[in-house]
């Protein structure tokens, strides 16, 4: 039997909801196999105050009291860089959603023009928070070229804006989050490998990184074309994509990390004709889904890089939080695990990416 070591592990991007779902759904990143996770802030209304982010995290982690949940707030016109010098202690960053992009991104912000937020990003830099990028161009409207733009091109249509803004603030941390291109991957390398001193010598500090989910290691378009399950924001593309990202995930490199971007959605509303909800929800067996992968590929011995230690890294995670879990280890185990066909809680369902297959890996908690 194998197994594995993991130690503590970090999904640096999940939808944990409200209500009904939140307590259905936060419970399982422990059992999923996380003991770190950065939450999005996109509920309805946003998170976008002190004490919204506050009362969140309190209802989190009485769900869930073994797991540490690092909070975030959405970007909008009313942040200030007052309100982040009061939050600096309680987030760890602020997620921008271009305007109807996904689920709850109406008040998200013009990716076209971010200059009106550029006292934050300043302060954001000085304080040393993260902003997580949701990459895409709203569809519907054409680029500066006049090219239409869609659900295959907003992803890469959106790269010249991470690359100016990593050039004007080259000390903001920057995630360009669930990338699903090839694009995106060279992008990331690029600005992390271009020498940046007059003596060739590259920096140690990784300002710029991007997150990979579980579900894009499988999916191209034909996966969701048809298949509501699998549909999501942004869309899983071409093999060549996906064969991209799998590389970027299973490389060790420490600018690309795991960030599943589980996004659970009710039954019914994954069900309908017209307006299917983008989300693919894989917290329950995260480490299952992702080790497979990197089974398949001969590099199970980068997994803990690419599922814990390059985000915990990334994000410079504090000693106090890194000691709460000194406690325990995930441990990968090589064990039949059935994937259920629905999770549920007497109030919601749930369908859980591959529902009803037999992974190959489970996880297991043990004292250290």
């Amino acid at each position: 039997m194998t197994e594995i070591n993991l130690g503590t592990t970090a999904d640096m991007h999940v939808h944990l909801r409200d209500g009904a779902m939140c307590k259905l759904i936060t419970p399982t990143v422990h059992s999923g196999g996380v003991s770190i996770c950065y939450v999005m802030p996109n509920l309805v209304p946003p998170v976008t105050t002190k004490e919204q982010v506050e009362s969140y995290h309190a209802q989190l982690q009485s769900l869930a009291p073994d797991t540490t949940f690092l909070m975030s707030l959405y970007l909008c016109k009313e942040l200030t860089p007052e309100l982040l010098e009061s939050c600096k202690d309680i987030i760890h960053g602020i997620k921008c959603y271009p305007a109807g992009v996904t689920t709850n991104s109406k008040f998200g912000v013009d990716p076209n023009d971010f200059s009106s937020f550029y006292p934050i990003f300043s302060k954001m830099q000085e304080l040393g928070l993260v902003l997580n990028l949701h990459g895409e161009k709203p569809g519907g409207g054409e680029d500066e070229d006049g090219d239409d733009i869609n659900v295959i091109n907003a992803e890469p249509k959106f790269l010249p804006a991470l690359r100016k803004l990593h050039a004007d603030f080259p000390k903001l941390k920057i995630i360009l989050e669930h990338c699903t291109t090839h694009e995106a991957i060279d992008l990331v390398r690029e600005l992390n490998l271009t020498k940046n001193s007059s003596n060739g010598e590259t920096s140690n500090e990784i300002t710029i990184a991007a997150t990979i989910t579980a579900h894009h290691l499988y999916l191209i378009i034909d996966n969701w074309a048809g298949n509501p399950i699998n549909f999501c924001k942004p869309v899983a593309k071409f093999q060549k994509d996906r064969r991209a990202l799998v590389d970027a995930a299973t490389s060790g490199e420490p600018w690309f990390f795991f960030g599943s971007d589980s996004a659970p959605h009710p039954i019914h509303k994954k069900q309908v004709h017209v307006g299917v909800c983008a989300g693919v929800y894989t917290q329950s067996n995260a480490v299952g889904y992702v080790a497979e992968i990197f089974d398949k590929q001969g590099k199970l011995e980068n997994l803990k890089k690419f599922i814990g230690e390059n985000g915990i890294k990334f994000y410079g995670l504090k000693k106090e939080i890194l000691d709460k879990h000194a406690h325990e280890s995930c441990w990968l185990v090589e064990r039949k695990n059935q994937v259920p066909e629905v999770i549920g809680n007497g109030d919601v369902d749930v369908v859980p990416f591959k529902a009803g297959e037999e992974l190959k890996y489970a996880v297991e908690w043990r004292k250290n």
